[in-house]
């Protein structure tokens, strides 16, 4: 078992500055754990107490019913992977790997298991002999995950682990931080600033803003119903256009009216703001990118833009486009299916229209910034 549990958990510096506040989190055997922000968010701080690097202020940390706020780090049967590698340069990558084993005056013959199984899962045997100057960056991190496997740790923790490595890697790393989790028992709790990480990674994510928890869910939960305007511009990429409208009830039915256009809320989302007895109000109107279509033509319920940057993704446009009120709306549409006369129609300077559908609709109080459909 490798349960952790944080209660009211606090850490202020110099009396003065709160880096994280009020955090409450139980997390459990096996869980994988992101958590996810920007910086200064408080992310790192938090799992630096969980590894014993920094002391608690207020609160408890628990691994397995057991209060680890007083134990040093050695102690606590954790496992940390950070950012800058921390490979010692004179040792091989066996003796890196073999470092922590020693520490503990483990057998020989058990530290040749424990380093040799963990590089045959992590595809670096062949590099045991060399140095860390003679290997590339991700062949670095691995070495530095692997330093953490064989100590046959109850929770892994990683701070940042592919923030030094490039496009491909971070990608390549991530798919085999998925598989190395499905090889080992262990409980992960993983920090990062980057959303796609959290959302390919985590059971759960963690989204924090300036020392606090803004909303635990799955990754589906937190993309599907962000709870604020935070969330809901933090998760997504591109992020999630926002606009100031009005909610408006006619007969049991609810429409907003950007821009003069019309359109009617799903009927889960009516019968839900039905249930919390809203009427007509002022909205923030929420839209992903990806959820926003291309209008053939002008209607009741289409808005009408100027595109101004055409991104060329591969598989898909990213269309920058502005509103008559100088609202910007960003667009994904894909390209498989559009003809030349499409694909020029939505070159920069063409005017075109937008829609988007009830169900797409995310609608947030302006004064509190909280989701109206939670």
């Amino acid at each position: 078992m490798a349960t952790v549990k944080l209660t009211n958990v606090k850490k202020v510096y110099d009396k003065k500055v709160t880096a994280v506040q009020d955090f409450n989190l139980d997390i459990a055997d096996k869980e994988f754990i992101v958590f996810v922000g920007p910086s200064g968010c408080g992310k790192s701080t938090t799992l630096r107490m969980i590894a014993g690097l920094e002391d608690i202020s207020e609160g408890t940390v628990e691994i397995d019913g057991v209060v680890v706020n007083d134990l040093e780090p050695r102690d606590r049967d954790i496992a940390m992977v950070f950012q800058n590698y921390a490979l010692y340069p004179h040792l091989t990558v066996f003796e890196n790997m073999a470092f922590p084993l020693r520490l503990k005056k483990m057998d020989n013959d058990e530290v040749y298991k424990r380093v040799t199984d963990a590089a045959e899962i992590l595809g670096i045997t062949e590099f045991l002999t060399r140095k860390p100057k003679a290997l590339s960056g991700g062949q670095r991190q691995r070495v530095a995950i692997g330093r953490a496997m064989v100590r046959d740790s109850k929770v892994f923790l990683m701070d940042e682990p592919l923030s030094n490595l490039d496009a491909k890697l971070r990608n390549q790393m991530r798919a085999e931080i998925i598989m190395l989790r499905q090889k080992i028992n262990s409980t992960f709790i993983y920090v990062t600033h980057d959303q796609t990480e959290a959302m390919t990674l985590g059971d759960r994510i963690v989204i924090m803003k300036d020392g606090l928890i803004q909303q635990i869910g799955t990754p589906e939960e937190v993309f599907d119903m962000p709870v604020n305007l935070f969330v809901a511009g933090f998760i997504g990429a591109p992020q999630m256009n926002f606009y100031d409208t009005e909610l408006i009830k006619d007969g049991g039915k609810y429409y907003v009216s950007p821009l003069g256009a019309r359109m009617e809320v799903s009927a889960d989302k009516s019968k839900m703001l039905e249930s919390k007895n809203i009427s007509s109000m002022k909205v923030t109107l929420g839209v992903r990118p990806e959820h926003i279509t291309v209008a053939e033509s002008a209607g009741p319920s289409a808005i009408k833009v100027k595109i101004m940057v055409n991104e060329m993704m591969g598989s898909e446009y990213h269309l920058h486009t502005v509103s008559e009120d100088q609202t910007k709306f960003i667009v994904r549409t894909p390209t498989l299916k559009l003809s030349h006369e499409e694909r020029t129609a939505l070159s920069a300077g063409n005017d075109i229209f937008i829609t988007f559908s009830g169900e797409a609709m995310h609608l947030f109080d302006p004064q509190t910034q909280r989701n109206l459909l939670i």
